[in-house]
């Protein structure tokens, strides 16, 4: 579905991506783990062409959208749901929502509602708090919310970065849990994770991003067993 080759990005004299090529294909779930300043968040960056590239190219479904606007990288079906939530706080929980839609002009009222109940019955309390302003939800409640709305365009692919960023264990373990729900209905979610241990244990495939390069790849199991990745980011 996605098909990344030789990508590179330059903050001015800094290099933050080096040749990075990598893949995620229909229906699974690829997780991209590494520290601070590593180049994952750039790499979802690239892909919606909000930053320049240097050189190489993103490919989506077989077309070529390294230099497309990123609002037409939003219409082919990629959803971005950045670190931070950046949801809208004066906006109640179901203006956020619809705010989502705009990424896809062709959905239809119909479709519109059960985009809604599925975000309800994935996040129970945003049904709750439908009528509240965003900016009064807790952090979990504001990410619950924020991948809701990724998921409002009903997109083909869905980028997650750091979605368990400053969420408490228990509120990490939920996000995780519908990040599979996410998937089981045949989205494609590309996620990034300082939790490395629990990318790895849901993700199909994984790649181990370090000062912009890929270093490892391979399937989540074999990553988890890596001895590199347990001393650098598992702990053990």
């Amino acid at each position: 579905m996605l098909n990344i080759e030789g990508l590179a990005i330059n903050y001015g004299y800094i290099s933050a991506l080096r040749d990075v090529s990598m893949e995620v294909n229909a229906g699974e779930i690829v997780t991209l783990i590494g520290g601070n300043g590593a180049g994952k968040t750039t790499t979802l960056m690239s892909i919606s062409n909000l930053v320049s590239k240097a050189k190489g190219s993103v490919t989506f479904k077989g077309v070529d959208i390294s230099r497309l606007a990123p609002n037409k990288i939003v219409r082919m079906g990629i959803s971005h749901v950045p670190e931070g939530r950046k949801i809208f706080p004066a906006l109640s929980v179901h203006e956020n929502l619809i705010a989502g839609t705009v990424g896809n002009p062709s959905l239809s009222s119909d479709r519109i509602d059960e985009l809604l109940d599925f975000s309800f019955t994935l996040f129970p309390r945003l049904k709750e708090r439908v009528k509240q302003h965003g900016g009064s939800l807790s952090g979990g409640e504001q990410q619950m919310l924020a991948i809701a709305r990724g998921l409002m365009m009903d997109p083909d692919l869905i980028m997650l970065d750091e979605p368990s960023l400053g969420l408490a264990p228990i509120l990490v373990e939920e996000i995780f849990k519908m990040i599979v729900e996410i998937r089981k209905t045949g989205k494609t979610i590309l996620l990034i994770e300082q939790n490395a241990a629990m990318a790895l244990a849901i993700a199909d495939r994984g790649y181990v991003l370090e000062t912009g390069n890929v270093v490892l790849q391979g399937t989540g199991k074999e990553l988890l067993n890596d001895p590199a990745v347990k001393k650098a980011y598992l702990g053990y």
